[in-house]
């Protein structure tokens, strides 16, 4: 929603601002994992070493050798996140509501559009704004572990440590199905536990905004036997793949399937991560304001918040991201994995 008419407005305390902020850092997977530091509103230079100094043995008596790391810049400038949300006038009446209202529903929604934006589900706001759409992707549909593993061992190719993940509900359901050679869950030290504080070793954090559907899709030959009604079969001419008008049993060898993944989640060096905000939350509240937005029919409608007896809060950020991103891997999943393809064993009757 975007504002037409601001007037009669007025600012709530500090406290509550800094405690949506607070609250915003805690749903947002990828602020848990990135390391934090101040942003001037002008932006700021960040220094990014693309090369160690390197050591050497040396004689008693012989010449130290230079060596000098090599570095290259950055430039983290602050884009402004922003939502309203319309309330009824009774918030107003009840501070206690009203807050509790903002803190159980504003984070949420900045804090899953940041981390879509990070991960390149929704666009970035600049060409100063990282995000990782370009990253290598893992799937973690079937043989999860060995997807993880090799993130970690693509990570430290890189010259990077993987201490962190951020993940999906998706992700942390398909984890949970992960199981052992005698069928016990690989990552949760007992099936009591809802949560997986750690995979292989590190922190793991859960967050809405990490799934996307913007993997990019590929092809693979297909297992069928036999062709099956509504599935759309491709053949391969070089490097050009042509869906098949009318697919043939006699020809199953020659086709292929387009396999469309979802991003889950994310790997990596999260010390090779930054964000950075201005002045921290920014928070005002109206009653006389007129909202433009879409209504459920997908029409620009207006609302007047006057005539309706609402209030709208309006909660707004000016916040940057930068990141080393060859130190990141993407986690994706096959879109609608079937529950055999999860490892979940069919009920009978």
């Amino acid at each position: 929603m975007a504002i037409d008419i601001y007037r009669g407005s007025i600012t709530l305390p500090t406290e509550v601002s800094s405690e949506i902020l607070q609250k915003t850092q805690d749903e947002s997977a990828i602020m848990a994992l990135a390391r934090q530091i101040t942003l001037p509103g002008s932006g700021v230079t960040i220094p990014v070493i693309t090369g160690d100094p390197t050591a050497a043995w040396v004689g008693e008596t012989d010449e130290k050798p230079v060596s000098k790391g090599t570095m290259s810049t950055k430039v983290m400038r602050p884009y402004k996140l922003a939502v309203i949300e319309p309330f009824s006038m009774e918030f107003m009446r009840d501070y206690n509501a009203l807050y509790d209202a903002l803190v159980a529903r504003i984070p949420l929604a900045l804090a899953k559009q940041f981390d879509a934006t990070v991960i390149g589900d929704i666009e970035k706001p600049g060409s100063d704004f990282d995000n990782l759409a370009a990253c290598t992707q893992r799937n973690i549909t079937t043989g999860a572990y060995n997807s993880l593993v090799g993130a970690k061992t693509d990570i430290a190719e890189h010259d990077g440590i993987l201490n962190g993940f951020a993940i999906s509900p998706t992700a942390h359901s398909i984890l949970l199905l992960e199981k052992d050679l005698v069928g016990r869950p690989l990552f949760v030290d007992s099936v009591s536990e809802d949560g997986i504080p750690k995979v292989l070793g590190v922190p793991t954090y859960q967050s809405k905004g990490v799934r996307s559907d913007a993997a990019e899709p590929y092809y693979v030959k297909t297992a069928d036997t036999d062709i099956v009604d509504g599935k759309t079969y491709y053949t391969l001419s070089g490097t050009t793949y042509s869906a098949v008008a009318e697919p043939a049993k006699a020809n199953l060898g020659d086709y292929y399937e387009k396999i469309t993944d979802k991003i889950v989640g994310v790997a990596g060096d999260w010390t090779k991560a930054l964000y950075g905000t201005v002045e921290g939350m920014q928070i005002s509240v109206s009653d006389q304001a007129s909202l433009s937005y879409t209504n459920a029919s997908n029409q620009p409608a207006v609302m007047n918040l006057w005539q309706r007896n609402m209030v709208a809060v309006r909660a707004e950020i000016e916040i940057g991201f930068r990141a080393d991103t060859d130190c990141f891997n993407l986690l994706t999943a096959s879109e609608n994995p079937t529950p055999a393809a999860l490892g979940i064993p069919a009920v009978a009757g």
